[in-house]
């Protein structure tokens, strides 16, 4: 919503300066955007005349000028290429330290072409005055040399930008936004009132509503002998500096209403329309050439006004061009309506047309006014073009419900924690157009038919806080009470907010994949079911639930294939299903690397590149399940996994076999067959609401970090098993020893071939002893060695090796 200072005063009686009523806008919820003062940007430029212009020396299209800027000293020298640049010439002169808008530079003294420049004579464009650059400006001759060019020429008035609420249709008019700093105490309002015009006829139109709901109110009127031309100097000026174009008067006078009243009209030509008028649902395939000169197809669900010949406007949103005023037209019919605000919406966004008539319809516009609106109008219309009134047809409701509140005072200090006296509230809310009856504690509170957003208590507290000032409401903190603070995030959505990092961290680009799959793809990862069938699935290919994020991933993975981007790392954080029940949903991490999308780096590289392996699954699982708090040093890995993953390429991830967290490896070649997807492809999915919750903390918290004062012991074991013992039980038989006294345990060696039994391997293993109370002795290492070596002899059926 734009306006300027002068508009503003023409509601509003005030003295206050820009920046104050700036500044109490905002304050009172009319956010300013933008303030525009170009008295202020155009004060250093002067009226100055061109006393002389000489061919450049040195350039064919460059004038050598000397300006006389009214300063009483010497012309100064300014080198222009403008081609009107002559002797005699009337323009706009800046001096250097001049900031040019236009060209968003700050002037200073040059050298062009070897001549010394100590200025700038100006064009409309450099101003931002227009899109007019090719000559410098031409002042009337009788300027005044010297004098402001922006006091000459009428610039001084600034321009306001506030962004409105959609609650505040009021103040989508000049008029509205004036009563409001009135409340503010920035002025006083100006509300003359409007006398009705009195009809000289009865209008020849009848009209016609066949849906009520679609228009509660409608008022028409004709006026005969109009003489339509430019409106006056004073209407364009409103219109240019808000920036519409004016066009002619009975136009221009709907377009001032518009911005003034917050009330749209419309005029129609009487002459060009056939017969009476009828608002009705428009009909399938009707068609209507707008104002905008674009053609519009129609259908049941819009609302139109129409007239004998078919349809001539689009219900509260745009004008019909058959039915248009031009410089021809002699009688015209004004039109004040109310529309439905959803149908308008719904229409305009239909149809994408963006109008100033539909942001206020739309919004909501003062029921009462509609009336009052069609009077102001037609005495603007009588004063400006002339004419001879009708009396006015009215159908429907013209004034709208009334509302009244039982509002109890003690509603502001309860919501807003201020006091505010009986008489200030009075004051406030009779100045904002409510009125206030009783002396409480409760009064009661009519409220205005232009507020259609006040519905409560609470919004009539609201009122007297934005007025009195937010300011004023006291920085009050809540009682927090002994209890720890809850955490705002679930354990859940930190889990994924982790899982997220982690696996971009690794170089994975996050997907957002569809939470429904085709059944084929279901059921080829355990899904399926009847019971995760969608009733009404948006196509073909997406009828079931997804029982993973894999075939998803799949997909994603090989459009980018097919379009010539095969090194892909993706992964998505999301919700799969197993069944229609809360128990059987679960959040997942998945994440797919195909080509040469290894942990190593994407793509081809001059030092080496490597096809992505199961091994890059398996680190981005373990990546997640740390970043998750899962107890990494609990986890087993199981080989295999189910049947959609390669049956030797793969593995499990496990806490038992019970609590199957997940899986990774690579994708079964029939799994990709069926989803008609190239391979080979590595992928993992870990399901992240099976990780244990993490234990509660001690009272007593230990330090993060502990360090011994005594020497770490670091002894080495190689055991002889069975070809198909695990090496992860060795360890796990080794540190299950003596937890607190062995830290570390890791395989460093593992040998098949000669020296080994067939059916045997040699797997190596460092243990690492870290002694807290005292440096250990032989004796004590050698008794932690032996036990070491009873133990993983016990459980795999390990010797040592000679």
């Amino acid at each position: 919503m734009k306006f300027t200072l002068s508009w503003l005063k023409d509601h509003l009686d005030t003295d206050e300066s820009v920046e104050k009523l700036a500044e109490k806008l905002t304050m009172i919820g009319l956010e300013v955007e933008h303030l525009e003062d170009k008295a202020k940007l155009l004060a250093p430029y002067k009226i100055a005349r061109v006393v002389s212009a000489e061919q450049h020396p040195n350039a064919d299209r460059l004038r050598v000028c000397m300006v006389d800027t009214g300063d009483g000293g010497a012309p100064v020298q300014v080198v222009c290429g403008a081609p009107n640049a002559r002797a005699g010439l009337v323009s706009v002169f800046s001096p250097p330290g001049t900031y040019i808008p236009g060209k968003n530079i700050t002037l200073s003294v040059g050298t062009i072409r070897g001549v010394e420049s100590r200025g700038m004579l100006c064009s409309e464009a450099e101003l931002e005055l227009s899109e007019n650059h090719d000559g410098i400006m031409e002042l009337p001759a009788d300027a005044p040399i010297g004098k402001p060019y922006a006091e000459w020429a009428g610039l001084g008035d600034p321009l306001f930008e506030i962004n409105l609420t959609p609650n505040r249709q009021d103040c989508t008019g000049v008029h509205g936004i004036a009563r409001d700093l009135a409340a503010a105490d920035m002025g006083k309002l100006k509300d003359p009132g409007i006398k009705p015009i009195k009809g000289e006829f009865p209008c020849p139109v009848k009209v016609a509503v066949e849906d009520e709901k679609l228009c509660p109110g409608f008022a028409l009127r004709l006026v005969r002998g109009v003489k339509n031309g430019p409106s006056p100097k004073w209407l364009q000026q409103r219109l240019t500096s808000i920036g519409l174009r004016p066009i002619n008067a009975l136009v221009d006078i709907t377009n001032y209403m518009t911005f003034d009243r917050a009330r749209p009209l419309h005029v129609f030509d009487a002459k060009k329309v056939k017969g009476n008028l009828v608002v009705r649902r428009a009909r399938d395939g009707e068609t209507l050439l707008a104002l905008d000169g674009r053609t519009y197809t129609l259908d049941p669900t819009m609302c139109v006004i129409s007239d004998d010949a078919g349809v001539e406007s689009l219900a509260g949103i745009m004008g019909g061009e058959a039915s248009g005023c031009d410089a021809d037209t002699t009688d015209v019919l004004i039109e004040s309506a109310l529309w439905n605000e959803i149908n308008i919406a719904q229409t305009g966004r239909k149809l994408g047309i963006n109008s100033d008539a539909r942001y206020r319809f739309e919004r909501g516009v003062d029921p009462a006014f509609m009336v009052p609106g069609l009077e102001m109008a037609t005495k603007l219309v009588l004063d400006l073009c002339g004419g001879t009134p009708s009396e006015n047809v009215v159908v429907g409701n013209p004034f709208g419900d009334d509302r009244i509140i039982d509002f109890p005072l003690t509603e502001v200090k309860r919501l807003a924690g201020i006091e505010v006296p009986l008489a200030e509230m009075r004051r406030i809310l009779t100045h904002l157009g409510f009125v206030v009856a009783g002396s409480g504690p409760v009064v009661k509170v009519a409220v205005p038919s232009w507020r259609s957003d006040i519905h409560g208590k609470a919004d009539i507290v609201e009122e007297i806080v934005r007025i009195v000032g937010v300011d004023k409401v006291p920085m009050t903190p809540f009682e927090r009470g002994d209890a720890p603070r809850k955490p705002v995030l679930t354990p859940i959505q930190l889990r994924t907010r982790r899982a997220k990092r982690a696996l971009a961290a690794r170089g994975l680009v996050e997907a957002v994949t569809w939470s429904f799959i085709s059944k084929p793809a279901a059921e080829l990862f355990g899904g399926g079911k009847a019971d995760l069938a969608l009733a009404n699935p948006i196509a073909a290919d997406l009828s079931d639930m997804r029982p993973s994020l894999l075939p998803g991933l799949v997909a994603t993975v090989q459009a980018n294939a097919d379009r010539g981007f095969g090194d892909v790392a993706i992964f998505e954080v999301g919700q799969i299903f197993k069944g229609d029940g809360p128990s059987d949903q679960f959040v997942a991490a998945s994440g797919i690397r195909r080509g040469l999308a290894s942990s190593k780096g994407l793509g081809r590289h001059w030092t080496g590149s490597q096809v992505a392996n199961a091994y890059d699954a398996k680190a981005d699982a373990f990546a997640v399940l740390a970043a998750a708090g899962a107890p990494m040093a609990s986890l087993q890995i199981v080989a295999g996994g189910p049947a959609w993953m390669h049956p030797g390429r793969s593995g499990t991830i496990q806490m038992g076999p019970q609590n199957v967290l997940g899986h990774f490896g690579e994708l079964h070649p029939r799994t990709l067959e069926a989803l008609k997807a190239d391979g080979p492809l590595v992928a993992f999915e870990v399901i992240l609401d099976r990780i244990p919750a993490a234990k509660a903390k001690p009272t007593r918290a230990k330090p993060v970090l502990e360090l011994s004062a005594f020497q770490p012991v670091s002894r080495d074991f190689a055991f002889i098993v069975d070809r198909n013992v695990k090496a992860g039980d060795i360890v796990r038989a080794a540190q299950g020893v003596d937890k607190k006294l062995i830290t570390d345990v890791t395989v460093f060696d593992v040998y098949e071939g000669k020296g080994i039994d067939d059916g045997k391997k040699s797997v190596a293993i460092a243990v690492t002893l870290q002694p807290r109370d005292k440096t250990m002795t032989d004796e004590e290492i050698d008794a932690v060695a032996a036990r070491i070596t009873a133990d993983v002899a016990k459980k795999t059926g390990g010797t040592l090796r000679g």
